[in-house]
């Protein structure tokens, strides 16, 4: 592979606005196609971001020989057919979290990938920001000693319509897919996988939950209290509680800039900014695994987003979400 990683974008939403600017920024990368259903679409998109191609179907994109990897930026509910095509063109891929709208769908795509010898990532930007690296070193160095309990939150406020992709089920909508991903997350990262879970959830009438409170158990008697809600705005805070400190993640904390140390009345704010839109942690981590001939990442390997759709799974069981698959 060359010095130089080829990107193709695949799903060209707001999202992919954001971590295309970001691929502007890193000096390895060059945006060779991006794809829509909208031929218009993706030339207005492929001239803003000075894509080499353009394409109108995504099929095009993955069957494009120069292309090494495929970001996958479509609705929940597509990202296993979008992955599971690119990864059968023999394309690396990076696709947006969730992975899959199941454990199943992600367990074959890994096998997929594997199989293949391919690189496979969830796009889970949270643990690829300097603020989230330099959390885990404050950790791993015992400042606040042992983590007692965990509580995050996101939320905001969704729009009336029910018909948006924030409410639609077949576009994986609702609070948990969407967002509460991301305070589970920093719960399985930081305390791993909880020994006991409870959930409760507010459902809509298109049958998603519009807002799901979580409480994990875990061996060592750690608990973790999580939040998330498209029906308020709230903090999207999150705090750490140590034997000997608090940590606390300012808003939103799944890309923070700003950690602060609290110990004896004593309280320290650290600012951990991150580059562009906050994407490029992650597209540098992608491409320095491409270049490594690495087919996962040691920061966010398979077993971590494994581990975290098996607890979406249980935690949909709990509130008696389902999806179709």
């Amino acid at each position: 592979m060359n010095k130089k990683i080829n990107w193709g974008i695949l799903g060209l939403g707001n999202i992919a606005k954001k971590f295309a600017e970001d691929l502007q920024l890193s000096s390895n990368s060059v945006l060779y196609g991006v794809a829509s259903r909208e031929i218009n679409k993706a030339k207005d998109f492929g001239h803003m971001f000075n894509s080499i191609k353009h394409y109108g179907s995504y099929e095009a994109l993955a069957n494009d020989p120069e292309i090494d990897i495929i970001y996958i930026a479509t609705p929940h509910t597509f990202h296993f057919e979008h992955a599971m095509m690119c990864l059968k063109n023999n394309k690396a891929v990076l696709c947006e979290k969730p992975m899959g709208i199941n454990a199943n769908q992600v367990k074959i795509m890994m096998e997929e990938a594997r199989s293949r010898n391919l690189f496979l990532m969830e796009g889970l930007w949270t643990r690829f920001i300097p603020a989230t690296e330099k959390l885990l070193d404050i950790l791993h160095k015992n400042v606040i000693g042992d983590v007692l309990f965990i509580r995050a939150d996101f939320g905001f406020k969704g729009d009336a319509n029910l018909e948006s992709r924030v409410y639609n089920k077949k576009l994986g909508g609702g609070s948990l897919l969407d967002i509460g991903i991301y305070p589970i997350y920093l719960s399985l990262l930081l305390l791993g996988l909880p020994i006991d879970i409870k959930a409760m959830a507010h459902m809509t009438e298109t049958q998603v939950d519009s807002s799901c409170s979580m409480l994990f158990s875990y061996k060592n008697g750690a608990k973790a209290n999580l939040e998330s809600t498209v029906e308020a705005e709230t903090p999207t805070e999150a705090y750490i509680y140590g034997s000997h400190g608090i940590l606390k993640l300012h808003g939103r904390f799944h890309h923070t800039e700003k950690i602060t140390i609290s110990k004896n009345r004593v309280h320290e704010v650290l600012d951990i900014p991150y580059k562009g839109n906050g994407y490029i942690h992650e597209i540098e981590e992608v491409n320095t695994c491409l270049l490594n001939q690495e087919i996962e990442s040691s920061k966010l390997p398979f077993k971590t987003s494994m581990d975290l759709i098996s607890l979406i799974d249980k935690v949909k069981e709990e509130i008696g979400l389902e999806y179709e698959s």
